[in-house]
C-alpha cells in the first residue's frame, strides 16, 4: 500500500521532509545497465541526429527513427519478459533529456509511445494475455493515445466516438474522430478512448481499446503543423466502421478514463524532463554568451540586469533537475501516491521553462529572435534559441493545460480535505513537527519558511471544503494562486532535498538551492497576499461584459485576416473522402532482448 505523496501532503498544511528522506539510502547513480544505455543514446544523438535538418524538413528521418529502434529508445522501461530493456523511470527520463537537447520532437516521439501511448496502460492495466501480445510489438512499432477530439479538450464527457459492441462475433465497432494525435501519422498501434454506448449488458461508458493502425477504416486525415515542435507527427486520425476484436479491451468496459488519467500521471513526469532539459541548455548557452558578449567595457553577464536573468535560469535549472531526480526516483520505489507531485512538477516545469527560454532570448538580444539558420548562414554560431522558445510553449497547453490543471488540482485539494484532511487538521499529522523543528544546516531557513507557508496553505484551502460546488466555478483564480503556492512549496522541498544529496559537488549545490528558495519565498509572499489583494471580481465584471459585445468599438480600426470558417470544425461521420496520409516507418525485426542489452 502506498503512503501519502509529499505533494499531496502540503495542502494538507504538511511540509513532510520525511517522505523525501526516503531517498536518503538509494544510490544517487544509476546503475551499469541504466549508464550505458544512456551513454549509448547519447553517441547516437551527437554522431546520427541532425536537428537541424529535422526543423528544416519538419520530419524525423525514418535512419533516425530505426537507429532509435535498434538501441532499445522505444523499449526502455518495457520489462525484459516481454522483450524491453527493464530499465528505470529515472533512467528513461533522462533519455528524454538528451534527445530533446537535440531536437524537441525526438522527446515527443518516444515519450508520445512510452508515457501515453500503449506500453504504460497494458503495463498498468492489461491482462497477462494482453500483455504477451503486445508489449512485444513495442519494441520496434510505434503506438499513439488517441484521446482528444474537436469539441473535446480537457472535458472528455463530451466525447462522441463511439464503440458499439457485437455480443454475437465479440467484437466492437469504432466510429469517430480524434484530433492531435501526437505519432498519429506514424503509429502502428493505437489506444482509441470512445464510449461503449449503455444497454442491457452493463451500464457502457468510456472505454479503451488497441487498434491496428492498418485496419479497415482508419485513416489519418491531416497532419497538424503547429508555433513549434517541428517534425512533429502529430494528425487527425478518422476510425469509420473499425471493427476491434474484444480481447483488445483494455480493462472494463466504462474504465477508460481511470485508465486514462492512470498513464496520464505517470506520463506527467515526462515533461518535467524535457523542461529540466531545456533549463540546462538555456544555462549553458546564457553563461556562454554573457562571458563572450562585451558592452559598454564588460561582460553583459557582469551588468546587473543581465546577472539577474542569469541568476534565475541557474536557480531555476537546478530547481528542475532536483523535480526530475526526485520524483523519478520516488515513482521507481513505487511506496508512495506521487500522482500529486507530477501533476505539481508539470505545472511548475512547463511555466518556468518557458520563462527561463524567453529570459535567453532576451539575453541573447537581436541573435535570440534570429533563426540558427540565417545566423549561421552569415558566418555566426546558430544557436536556435527562438526555437526553443516554440517548442516550450505547448507545454502550457499539451496534457492538460495550465488553467485546467490548476482546476483539477485544486478539485483534488478541496475533496482530500472533505474526505478528512480538514482545515482544523491542517499541519498536524505525521512529520509535520519533524518539519518545524529542523533547525540544522545552510537550508533550514527555507524549510522553516515552507514548513509554516504549508500550514498557512492548508488552512486556507480547507477553507473551501465547506463552500457548495456551484461557488467554487468563481474562485478559480483563488484556488489557481493556492494551487501555484503549492507549486512553489514542492519545488523548494525537492530542490533542498536534492541539493544536500549532491555533496560530491561541494557547496555548489546548496548555492543554487539557496538562490531558488530566496526567489521563490518572493513568489509564494506575494501569491498569498494577492489572495486577497486583487481584481478577480472585477475581471469577472468586464469579462462578461466584453462577451456581451459591449466594446466592440474598441476593435475598430483594424484588418482581420483570418480566413473564415466555424470555430470548432467538427467533422461529419462517414469514411473518409481524402486520401490517408500515414506514414509508414519500417518496424524491421524485433531484437533479441538480451543482444540488444549486450550491444548496449
Amino acid at each position: 500500500m502506498t503512503t501519502p505523496g509529499f505533494g499531496a501532503e502540503l495542502f494538507l498544511g504538511r511540509f513532510r521532509t520525511d517522505l523525501l528522506d526516503r531517498l536518503a539510502g538509494v544510490p544517487r547513480r544509476l546503475d551499469d545497465e541504466d549508464e550505458q544505455f544512456l551513454r549509448h543514446l547519447r553517441e547516437f544523438c551527437e554522431k546520427r541526429v541532425d536537428g537541424d535538418l529535422i526543423e528544416r524538413e519538419d520530419r524525423i528521418p525514418d535512419d533516425v527513427v530505426e537507429g532509435l529502434k535498434d538501441i532499445g529508445a522505444f523499449c526502455i522501461k518495457i520489462p525484459r519478459e516481454y522483450g524491453g530493456l527493464g530499465l528505470s523511470g529515472l533512467c528513461y527520463l533522462r533519455a528524454l533529456m538528451i534527445v530533446t537537447t537535440v531536437h524537441s520532437a525526438l522527446g515527443e516521439l518516444l515519450a508520445a509511445h512510452q508515457a501515453i501511448g500503449l506500453p504504460q496502460p497494458v503495463m498498468l492495466f492489461g491482462t497477462e494475455a494482453q500483455k504477451r501480445a503486445f508489449l512485444p510489438r513495442c519494441v520496434r512499432e510505434i503506438s499513439a493515445f488517441a484521446l482528444t477530439e474537436p469539441d473535446i479538450g480537457n472535458d472528455p464527457y463530451r466525447m462522441r466516438t463511439t464503440a458499439v459492441p457485437d455480443p454475437a462475433s465479440g467484437t466492437y465497432t469504432l466510429n469517430g474522430v480524434k484530433l492531435w494525435v501526437t505519432n498519429g501519422v506514424i503509429a502502428d498501434l493505437l489506444m482509441v478512448m470512445a464510449v461503449v454506448p449503455a444497454s442491457n449488458a452493463g451500464p457502457g461508458g468510456m472505454t479503451v481499446f488497441v487498434v491496428e493502425a492498418d485496419s479497415p477504416g482508419v485513416t489519418v486525415e491531416h497532419r497538424s503543423s503547429f508555433l513549434g515542435l517541428r517534425g512533429l507527427e502529430n494528425g487527425v486520425v478518422r476510425l469509420h466502421d473499425v471493427v476491434v476484436p474484444g480481447a483488445n479491451r483494455i480493462g472494463d468496459e466504462g474504465a477508460g478514463l481511470d485508465i486514462a488519467l492512470a498513464a496520464q500521471d505517470t506520463g506527467r513526469l515526462s515533461l518535467p524532463a524535457v523542461c529540466a532539459a531545456a533549463a540546462k541548455w538555456s544555462l549553458r548557452i546564457a553563461r556562454q554568451w554573457a562571458g563572450a558578449r562585451v558592452q559598454w567595457g564588460r561582460p553583459i553577464g557582469e551588468q546587473e540586469a543581465v546577472a539577474g536573468k542569469l541568476a534565475f535560469i541557474a536557480a531555476t535549472a537546478f530547481a528542475l533537475e532536483a523535480m526530475v531526480e526526485t520524483s523519478g526516483r520516488l515513482a521507481d520505489l513505487g511506496t508512495e501516491d506521487t500522482r500529486m507531485d507530477a501533476e505539481l512538477a508539470k505545472l511548475f516545469a512547463s511555466e518556468r521553462a518557458w520563462l527561463v527560454a524567453d529570459e535567453l532570448v532576451q539575453i541573447r538580444g537581436g541573435r535570440g529572435y534570429e533563426t540558427a539558420r540565417s545566423a549561421a548562414a552569415r558566418g555566426e554560431r546558430g544557436v536556435p534559441a527562438e526555437q526553443l522558445l516554440r517548442d516550450l510553449r505547448v507545454g502550457r497547453i499539451f496534457d492538460g493545460s495550465t488553467e485546467a490543471l490548476r482546476t483539477f488540482i485544486a478539485s483534488a485539494v478541496v475533496e482530500s480535505h472533505r474526505a478528512g484532511g480538514g482545515a482544523s487538521a491542517a499541519g498536524d499529522g505525521p512529520g509535520a513537527e519533524a518539519a518545524r523543528g529542523d533547525e540544522a544546516g545552510p537550508l533550514a531557513g527555507h524549510r522553516r519558511f515552507a514548513s509554516r507557508a504549508a500550514r498557512r496553505l492548508g488552512r486556507l484551502a480547507g477553507g473551501f471544503a465547506d463552500r457548495p460546488d456551484t461557488e467554487l466555478g468563481d474562485c478559480q483564480r483563488r484556488l489557481g494562486r493556492i494551487v501555484d503556492i503549492g507549486a512553489e512549496l514542492y519545488a523548494m522541498g525537492v530542490t533542498c532535498a536534492h541539493a544536500e544529496a549532491l555533496k560530491d559537488h561541494g557547496d555548489a549545490p546548496v548555492r543554487l538551492a539557496d538562490a531558488f528558495c530566496s526567489q521563490a519565498r518572493i513568489r509564494v509572499e506575494e501569491m498569498f497576499e494577492r489572495l486577497t489583494a486583487n481584481t478577480d471580481a472585477g475581471d469577472r465584471a468586464l469579462a462578461r461584459q466584453v462577451l456581451d459585445d459591449r466594446f466592440t468599438w474598441l476593435e475598430e480600426g483594424i484588418v482581420d485576416a483570418c480566413a473564415e470558417g466555424p470555430w470548432v470544425a467538427e467533422p461529419k461521420p462517414g469514411p473518409a473522402t481524402g486520401p490517408n496520409l500515414r506514414r509508414r516507418v519500417p518496424a524491421g525485426g524485433a531484437p533479441n532482448p538480451a543482444e540488444t542489452r549486450r550491444v548496449l
